[in-house]
């Protein structure tokens, strides 16, 4: 088959499971019908040891969907794309994104096996801090994401971009970087990724940001942040509503923009918790919330 052929015909399966996905039976009392992902860097352990039985537990507390940060050799997690795919689907998974390392190099091949895959979205997790002194080099990060969200765009992906702290913490001629890179990218080819948590160590607070830039975030990695105890970050993250961040009234918030696809749950340290119970009593939290 064809390698456009085959793209198309997993695409046309992905996307009728997620029209299953995003609005099964179970989730009709949920106000917002969208999907609760995680992202699986956050059971990285789990992921890597037993994939396919993580996958399981996850369905079984009620995860409806999955973010990849797993991609290398052109598979996930060591699947080849279609593979990846099926064995999402099999377990009641919607494979809805990837964080994934591209370029405009290697932007075609990352782009198709991420299409192949049944992905929504193609996510660049962050940008290495040696591409990123300058103003100039932000303009040229800006022209690079426009050029790749053109290709994803063709291929039917959404190509989105993921914060970390720098973007609030760096400025340039009096300008914060995420300002910069806000003004610079096409909002019609660049989807923004909130992480709500790793902000506060660039200074910043989730809720101002959403205020600032209202209908830019259509997916949102739902945090928490308490302060650190060791380490260089002033914060770490921590189950939802224990800390600093009021995650349901950013959430909320975002939510009312009318721009949010889907939330992410993601929580990196566990404060003595295992990393399986942690995300299970996020997602608790979340449904009480009444997402």
């Amino acid at each position: 088959m064809k390698t456009t052929n085959r793209r198309s015909f997993i695409k046309g399966i992905a996307a009728a499971t997620a029209a299953g996905l995003i609005i099964p039976e179970t989730l009709f009392a949920m106000p917002t019908k969208k999907t609760i992902g995680i992202q699986l860097y956050t059971i990285r352990e789990m992921v890597n040891k037993d994939f396919e039985g993580t996958l399981k537990i996850l369905s079984d507390i009620g995860y409806n969907s999955v973010e990849a940060a797993g991609y290398g050799d052109r598979k996930f997690y060591g699947y080849e794309p279609q593979e990846y795919s099926k064995i999402c689907s099999d377990h009641g998974i919607l494979p809805l994104s990837s964080h994934s390392g591209i370029n405009l190099e290697n932007a075609d091949v990352v782009i198709e096996d991420t299409a192949e895959a049944g992905m929504s979205y193609l996510v660049l997790p962050s940008i290495p801090k040696e591409k990123r002194q300058t103003l100039d080099d932000y303009k040229r990060l800006a022209d690079e994401f426009n050029k790749i969200g053109e290709k994803c765009k063709k291929a039917g992906l959404k190509f989105g971009y993921h914060n970390h702290a720098f973007e609030f913490s760096q400025k340039l001629n009096n300008e914060m970087v995420f300002d910069i890179i806000m003004r610079k990218i096409d909002p019609k080819l660049v989807a923004l990724q909130l992480d709500i948590g790793n902000l506060y160590n660039g200074g910043a607070i989730a809720a101002d940001v959403i205020k600032k830039y209202p209908n830019r975030f259509e997916t949102i990695h739902v945090k928490d942040e308490i302060p650190a105890t060791e380490g260089d970050e002033k914060y770490v993250s921590c189950i939802l509503g224990k800390g600093i961040v009021n995650s349901k009234e950013v959430i909320d918030m975002a939510t009312k923009s009318g721009s949010v696809k889907s939330y992410i749950i993601e929580q990196e340290s566990y404060q003595g918790m295992s990393a399986m119970d942690s995300v299970k009593e996020d997602l608790a939290i979340m449904r009480k919330w009444g997402y």
